[in-house]
C-alpha cells in the first residue's frame, strides 16, 4: 500500500530512468531499483527521486554513501550502496513505474525511510545541482 502523498526520505522500488536511457529514446528505465524521494513540487502531486546504487559513482559524479546501518534498515544488499545525483527523475505521485519489491509480503513499493540527517545532505545537493540548471539532470517521466 501506498501513502496518498508522498514524504520526502521516503525509499520506493521504481522503474528509474538513467539520462544516457532517456537520451537513446527508452521511455522506462531498463532496470527496477531503489529510489530515495528528494523534492516534493505542487503540492506533493509531483516527486523528484534519486537513484540508489551498487555502482560507485564515476569521477565528477556527485554520490551519498549509504551507511551500513541504513542499508540494513532499509533491507538492501549488504555491500556498498549510493545515492546517485548525477541523473534524477520527476513524476507526478504515484505514476505507473512504482514496482513491488520482490519476496516482501505482504506486498509493497516501500523500504523505509533514510534519516533526516542524510535526507538533509542528499537535498542541500541537489538544490545546488538544481540551480546549476545542468540540461538532463532530472528526467520527467509522463503518467502514461
Amino acid at each position: 500500500m501506498l501513502p496518498a502523498r508522498p514524504e520526502a526520505g521516503l525509499v520506493l522500488r521504481y522503474a528509474f530512468l538513467w539520462r544516457r536511457e532517456a537520451d537513446r529514446g527508452q521511455e522506462e528505465g531498463a532496470k527496477d531499483r531503489p529510489v530515495v524521494v528528494v523534492v516534493l513540487l505542487a503540492e506533493g502531486e509531483e516527486v523528484v527521486v534519486a537513484p540508489i546504487t551498487t555502482k560507485p559513482p564515476h569521477a565528477g559524479e556527485l554520490a551519498v554513501a549509504l551507511p551500513a546501518r541504513v542499508r540494513a534498515h532499509l533491507g538492501l544488499d549488504a555491500k556498498q550502496n549510493w545515492i546517485s545525483l548525477a541523473t534524477l527523475n520527476r513524476f507526478v505521485w504515484p505514476g505507473p513505474d512504482l514496482r513491488a519489491i520482490p519476496k516482501r509480503s505482504p506486498k509493497t513499493a516501500i523500504y523505509g525511510y533514510i534519516p533526516q540527517a542524510l535526507l538533509d545532505d542528499v537535498r542541500r545537493m541537489v538544490m545546488t545541482e538544481l540551480a546549476k540548471r545542468v540540461p538532463g539532470l532530472v528526467v520527467k517521466r509522463s503518467t502514461e
